[in-house]
């Protein structure tokens, strides 16, 4: 137990070494890709605005805007993520059931 514990503290730096396949990695698909650059460079007129100038009702809409602009891209992006924490419980129960 005490090894798979130990496996799991493993520095993150020890796998950026690897070389990976340059043809084993998969291009994500053209629309996506091109409707994600749109929303990033919304993104980047919305930063690039004077915040100042901007009445209190359209800062409020500008805000909605990067909040669901945020949302599509991580839509976009799919995937699915876990996190350290859960990880290690699902180690554990697997360790303890089996």
């Amino acid at each position: 137990m005490a090894i798979f514990l130990s496996l799991t503290f493993i520095p993150l730096q020890s796998s950026a070494a690897t070389i990976t396949d340059p043809a084993a990695l998969v291009d994500p698909k053209p629309a996506e890709s091109a409707e994600a650059e749109t929303l990033l460079l919304r993104l980047d007129e919305i930063k690039a605005t004077d915040m100042s100038e901007l009445k209190a009702s359209e800062k409020k809409n500008l805000r909605k805007e990067v909040r669901s602009i945020n949302h599509r891209l991580k839509a976009i992006s799919g995937g699915v993520y876990i996190s350290a924490g859960a990880a290690i419980i699902i180690l554990l129960l697997l360790i303890i059931l089996l």
